[in-house]
């Protein structure tokens, strides 16, 4: 069983790596988007339709299925590994031909080469993918740090040196694939891991069991996000499609810096103790207590400063994200609960709730998605809401048995943090009316924000406020020693 210092430090790693890497993609963002501006994004959204799906079939659900074994094997990786090359490259091939199709339906043949090009990010993702599960599995986050670090900044200085240079789209292609590239030579340089020259077809066997649930749930997943673009990006303009993306980008960057940094984690470590059901609910409601402090005042803050934040950091032609921004920040602050309840099934070995609660959800997810689809694409934004909740009471259902750990429970547990952050966020909201530049107001909301939330917590003695102030003391106390 992993101690918590082993957890702690390796979240602290997981944790610096995606604050490092989100932040440096939301900085080339920025740069980015006020170069290309709404129509470049918007038909990099339309293949990225694609793309997303064809890396969900690249991980095939295999990855967490070699994280949640308890004895995994490099005899395990490897085979999944050879498994998953000649796969990846079917699956490019299907893709490189099927190019002139998705252009007609989008009536656009200038997206057939992108398509081509953006889709070798799949023969990438073949190897990543078990690269992270390998590190996932043998903690080894601060490996991770420094190649995630070098893909990042490496894609971030060929997408914007390209769009400086007049290349329009292919510049946010360039990007991505960069990123993919230099980020999986990287980390197989720094994990030090090489296959053995071995294949098991029963081993292989006993993850696709459990990992081809897992694989349709992405799946399903996948298409139904991908299909919400799809139907935007065929019934209205690319513009809107940008806006919609752009505003959904900016609150899942900042979520998925903190929320994917708990769920890396979170996985092997409730794998460790699946057969402790005790411990299990124990670990389950410290990250959703801990994901909900963090999470909640930094969504209802972008929430607060959405307009004065676009406008300074985006510029005026991005304005109409705003209300997206707004929307997708109500939808993500929830996001720690449904990570928790669902990497505890994972971790309990039921990848048959977990397809299940993914079709329920779905099914909830596309009659909302019917019944808005030809109202406005603000009307299909707001059905992001009601599925939001639905989803919420779907993931937690199968925990009230499972873990005894009910979504009353559940909602009692993050009331506290949720609270402060509406009561931040109220006065923040307001300060937006103050008549001094937009720059001025966006950086006195910040801090406001900030001092006024970290004061709320210690004035009404937030439980969850005071475990991170003592999990910090501790880190820097054992850091100091370290180093002395």
């Amino acid at each position: 069983m992993r101690s918590t210092k082993s957890v702690i430090t390796n979240f602290s790693w997981r944790l610096a790596e995606r604050i490092g890497a989100q932040g440096i993609t939301f900085v080339v963002g920025i740069v980015l988007a006020r170069l290309l501006g709404p129509e470049a994004y918007g038909t990099i959204a339309l293949v990225t339709v694609f793309t997303t799906i064809l890396q969900v079939f690249a991980d095939s659900g295999l990855g967490t299925a070699l994280v949640q074994k308890k004895d995994s094997d490099d005899t395990d990786f490897s085979s999944v590994l050879f498994f998953n090359i000649p796969f990846c490259l079917a699956l490019y091939i299907i893709m490189f031909f099927a190019a002139p199709l998705i252009a007609a339906f989008y009536e656009n043949d200038s997206l057939i080469p992108i398509i081509r090009v953006l889709c070798l990010t799949v023969l990438v993702s073949g190897v990543r993918n078990i690269l992270q599960a390998y590190v996932s599995k043998n903690f080894l986050f601060k490996n991770f740090f420094f190649a995630t670090l070098c893909g990042t900044v490496a894609a971030g200085a060929v997408g914007i040196g390209m769009a400086y240079l007049g290349y329009g789209v292919w510049a946010l292609v360039a990007q991505q694939l960069t990123n993919s590239v230099v980020g999986t030579v990287m980390l197989a340089i720094v994990i030090r891991w090489r296959p053995k020259l071995a294949f098991s077809l029963r081993r292989l066997g006993g993850l696709v069991k459990f990992g081809w649930k897992l694989l349709l749930s992405s799946l399903i997943d996948t298409v139904y996000t991908d299909l919400t673009q799809l139907v935007i990006g065929k019934v209205y303009t690319t513009a809107d499609l940008a806006y919609y993306n752009k505003g959904n980008d900016l609150p899942r960057m900042a979520t998925t810096a903190i929320n994917s940094s708990i769920d890396s984690v979170l996985l092997p470590t409730l794998s460790e103790a699946q057969d402790d059901t005790e411990r299990l609910k124990a670990m389950a409601r410290r990250a959703i207590r801990t994901g909900t402090y963090i999470i909640a005042p930094m969504m209802i803050g972008f929430v607060a400063c959405a307009e004065p934040f676009v406008r300074v950091l985006l510029g005026e032609r991005w304005l109409d994200s705003v209300f997206f921004l707004r929307i997708f920040c109500i939808a993500y602050m929830f996001y720690p609960i449904h990570t928790s309840n669902l990497n505890a099934i994972k971790a309990l070995g039921r990848s048959d709730w977990f397809l299940k609660l993914e079709i329920a959800k779905k099914l909830v997810g596309i009659t909302l998605l019917v019944s808005t689809m030809f109202i406005s694409v603000r009307a299909m934004a707001y059905s992001v809401i009601i599925s939001t909740v639905t989803s919420l009471l779907i993931n937690t259902f199968p925990n009230r048995k499972l873990l005894k750990y009910s979504f009353i429970a559940q909602i009692k547990d993050i009331l506290p943090n949720l609270g402060l952050a509406v009561a931040m966020g109220i006065p923040v909201y307001f300060m937006q009316y103050i008549p001094i530049p937009a720059i001025a107001v966006l950086a006195l909301q910040i801090i406001t924000g900030v001092v006024l939330y970290i004061a709320l917590s210690v004035i009404f003695k937030n439980e969850t406020f005071f475990y991170i102030l003592n999990i910090a003391k501790g880190f820097l106390k054992r850091s100091e020693k370290e180093t002395t």
